[in-house]
């Protein structure tokens, strides 16, 4: 412990190893310190799996304009167009500024390769294969490894946001740092950590997507928006004992079609778009077609597909689905809906900035009023590039807190009997929130849910060592040793929680159906409105206020 000192002060610290976070760091001026937290090594995050691409108006043939409109249709009323024509009009700059980090995009000859994907009125997706993400990643990482001023802290898990109490400044986080919980300072803070998959069960999210951001800000006071959108990806591979990972959009851009085990293309009677529908009609018509047939699968057929395209498009779903013994240029592949991303957030407006001074937000963990209620196709990786690029002009603080922190050591007995409490809730509650807050929702469950779930929460919180971690205490550095581990356990599943019961009550008070919410108790849609969640407060918001930011303690 004496040869230990937490790391910073930063000028700015980034949480999150996902596009947004990466992306973020490398925008900051270089004059800048930079402390990059991530909970695992960078490429392990959610953008990392992405399949499909990026979307971005490249084709001469394509505008600006249809780009705005199709994201506005998907987004069901709440996608604010503001935000979105900025977020388009961004895009092409965003697109070279990769290509000039070398970006390994696909080409058709000596332009860039486009796809289609569901809801485009045009094909306008780029990629590498179907593993854009993963190329992605690999892009901004290695230039990140390149930036001095950027001290990368890897397996490192953000506890909570270090505040000032006298101007509510957001001036720092406490972390779980080398076995040690510690305060690292910064005169400004970004969020960049992703979304809260995890929360559902099945999802296609890596493990890390335990909703850390979006608990963190909430238990902050921070202001959330429209918590209850989750979008469900139509077709995640469901086969028994195998993950379910996502099979790309792209494959229905290129050809594919969707089958009832009668083989029949049903997503017709649903919509005239059929597989090319936007991403919640073809979730609910999947999940209504097998609620009436009491299967447990769709089937997703490649074999319209010229199979050469097949082995060049999509090289990692042909070898994933193959290793679970099924050949995609022979057979259809068993699919079903799996929860994929979360549209609401952190309130930001459009330079990054949340309702806390000193803090912002980038990427999924934001809701910056792009997705609305239904996230179009391969908006994401380009909503992460364009609104890090704006957090390079962020204001920062004077100076960064001092560090007159003393230290103490965690007493081991504080740990005693808490994984009896975390194992069932981990197991219970992703399922439990799959049936009550999935594709469709019932006021009845999602109460009774509610209600499981702040049980859950009070049962965490008198456990001793979850009691000392929320203790109103002047803050110190703490030595944990081996119970580094269980309180980082503890922590997720804390920010689990939080998460689940902001998207119930957010679901409970919007009393309508819209884009990838749907009630059956409340299956017409209203005036659009945006829920919003600050503590214990929820109020709703007109759709296509002016954005602007006020203090939290402005906001009613």
């Amino acid at each position: 412990m004496t040869d230990y000192s937490p790391p910073g002060p930063f000028d700015v610290l980034v949480v999150g190893g996902g596009a947004a976070g990466l992306y973020t760091a490398l925008c900051l001026p270089k004059t800048w310190s930079v402390g990059l937290v991530t909970k695992a090594e960078s490429g392990l995050s959610a953008s990392g799996w992405a399949q499909g691409g990026i979307a971005a108006v490249i084709d001469p043939e394509d505008s600006c304009g249809l780009h705005e409109a199709d994201t506005l249709r998907a987004g069901a009323g709440l996608s604010e167009p503001d935000a979105v024509h900025f977020l388009v009009g961004q895009a092409q700059g965003c697109i070279q500024a990769l290509l000039g980090m070398g970006i390994g995009f696909d080409r058709y000859g000596e332009g860039l390769a486009l796809t289609l994907e569901a809801a485009h009125s045009r094909p306008r997706i780029l990629h590498a294969a179907d593993s854009t993400g993963r190329e992605l990643i690999h892009t901004l990482a290695t230039q990140v490894a390149r930036q001095p001023h950027i001290q990368h802290l890897p397996q490192t898990l953000a506890v909570d946001l270090w505040l000032n109490p006298q101007t509510g400044y957001c001036q720092g986080i406490r972390l779980i740092h080398q076995n040690r919980l510690v305060w690292v300072a910064a005169r400004a803070v970004v969020l960049a950590t992703g979304g809260a998959g995890r929360v559902f069960q099945p999802t296609t999210n890596p493990p890390a997507s335990t909703g850390d951001g979006l608990a963190m800000a909430w238990r902050a006071g921070i202001t959330l928006r429209d918590l209850e959108f989750v979008q469900f990806h139509p077709t995640a591979l469901a086969i028994p004992g195998a993950p379910p990972l996502l099979v790309s959009e792209a494959v229905r851009g290129e050809g594919a079609h969707l089958r009832n085990h009668q083989g029949e293309r049903f997503l017709f009677a649903y919509h005239p778009d059929g597989e090319l529908a936007p991403r919640d009609v073809v979730s609910r018509a999947i999940f209504d077609h097998l609620q009436q047939t009491s299967q447990s699968e769709v089937w997703l057929d490649f074999r319209p597909i010229p199979p050469e395209t097949i082995g060049r498009r999509f090289p990692n779903i042909v070898a994933w689905c193959r290793q679970w013994g099924v050949d995609v240029y022979h057979e259809p592949v068993p699919v079903a809906p799996a929860a994929h991303y979360c549209m609401g957030g952190v309130w930001t407006d459009l330079m990054a900035r949340t309702d806390r001074p000193g803090l912002y937000a980038v990427g999924e963990v934001a809701s910056t009023g792009v997705h609305g209620a239904n996230r179009l196709a391969s908006n994401s990786l380009l909503e992460c590039l364009v609104f890090a690029q704006q957090v390079a002009q962020l204001s920062l603080a004077a100076t960064a807190a001092d560090d007159p922190l003393a230290w103490c050591e965690l007493n081991p007995v504080l740990v005693v009997g808490l994984e009896s409490i975390l194992t069932p809730i981990q197991a219970e509650l992703p399922r439990l929130m799959g049936a009550a807050a999935g594709i469709q929702r019932q006021g009845v469950q999602m109460e009774a849910a509610l209600d499981q779930v702040l049980a859950w929460r009070q049962q965490l919180r008198s456990h001793p060592l979850m009691a000392w971690l929320e203790a109103e205490t002047f803050p110190e550095h703490v030595w944990l040793g081996e119970g580094a581990a269980a309180l980082a356990l503890g922590v997720e599943v804390r920010n689990l929680l939080d998460v689940a019961q902001g998207i119930l009550r957010s679901a409970l008070a919007r009393q309508e159906s819209r884009g990838s919410h749907f009630r059956l108790d409340f299956p017409a849609s209203g005036e659009p409105f945006h829920t919003l969640l600050r503590g214990d407060q929820l109020w709703k918001e007109p759709a296509g206020r002016p954005r602007t930011v006020a203090p939290a303690s402005e906001r009613t």
